[in-house]
């Protein structure tokens, strides 16, 4: 049952926004259980703005069923490993119709684990650095509706953290890449008001220690 302002009630009696509320249960699944619950986890973090680059041009719903191909392709996306890669890697990933074979994006995906290991290095943890971009109360729509939500397709932080991301050598991370990254990892709690996620999002954001 379609809703105002974005939401829907489905036959579970849950009700969602509009994206996470359709016949694609894996969108359900990750509209319920992930997006926007807050992450700290160097790894998921990492894996997340390498599936971001890949979705470019494609639906995230492609990704997300590809997502356990990517995580063993990818050797979990622990950067650490995959920063080893070499050449023999890059071809056998060209040749796994699992994945998203696209040269691009796994070169890229390479070469942001070697920039993440120097992140690491010099920051801490991902986490610290990219909790850091969190906007403030301030910067965020009064109230959440869906046409807020389709005004943030970028922000002034995602635009700052792809700018320093850039800086830093890591590609295929545009600003509106890296809002979709903050959307799902908890940076903001972008579920709509009367969404059932969103109060669980804001006390999982409340109750967080943000990394340093």
């Amino acid at each position: 049952m379609t809703l105002a302002d974005g939401l829907v009630r489905n036959e579970d009696g849950v009700t969602r926004c509009w994206w996470g509320g359709g016949d694609h249960l894996e969108y359900r699944s990750y509209h319920d259980d992930e997006w926007g619950t807050p992450v700290t986890d160097d790894i998921r973090l990492f894996e997340k703005l390498s599936l971001e680059g890949f979705q470019s041009g494609l639906s995230w719903l492609t990704i997300l069923r590809k997502r356990e191909a990517f995580r063993t392709a990818f050797a979990g996306f622990d950067f650490h490993v995959v920063a080893r890669f070499g050449a023999r890697d890059v071809e056998r990933l060209l040749d796994d119709a699992s994945i998203v074979r696209h040269r691009g994006k796994i070169e890229s995906t390479i070469n942001n684990a070697r920039r993440a290991l120097e992140l690491v290095e010099t920051e801490g943890s991902i986490a610290a650095f990219a909790w850091r971009f969190e906007p403030s109360s301030e910067d965020r729509p009064p109230s959440m509706t869906r046409e807020a939500l389709m005004d943030l397709t970028q922000t002034d932080a995602s635009v700052a953290l792809a700018k320093e991301l850039k800086r830093r050598g890591w590609s295929f991370v545009g600003p509106t890449t890296v809002y979709a990254f903050m959307q799902a990892m908890g940076l903001v709690n972008d579920h709509l008001e009367g969404c059932d996620a969103r109060s669980r999002v804001e006390a999982a954001r409340a109750a967080l220690t943000r990394p340093s």
